[in-house]
């Protein structure tokens, strides 16, 4: 029996870190646009992580990356 993946909050925030620094997907991008790298089965549990942390689709993924820490050059 194959078990699905849990992913909340944190897991999307180093997901989505991951894929701006890969350069795959860019900051001012909605947060819709990590749905292409996410299994459709998954996505709709992310959804509701998203919702229940009062995120929306059309929000940039730096909202959700507002937390980053920068390191000094």
């Amino acid at each position: 029996m194959k078990t699905a993946v849990k992913y909340d909050l944190e897991v999307l925030k180093e997901e989505a870190r991951y894929l701006v620094k890969k350069g795959a997907i860019k900051r001012n991008e909605p947060i819709y646009a990590l749905c292409k790298f996410i299994p459709g089965r998954d996505w709709v549990c992310l959804e509701l992580e998203l919702e229940k942390n009062e995120f929306l689709l059309r929000d940039k993924i730096i909202d959700l990356l507002a937390n980053e820490t920068w390191n000094e050059d």
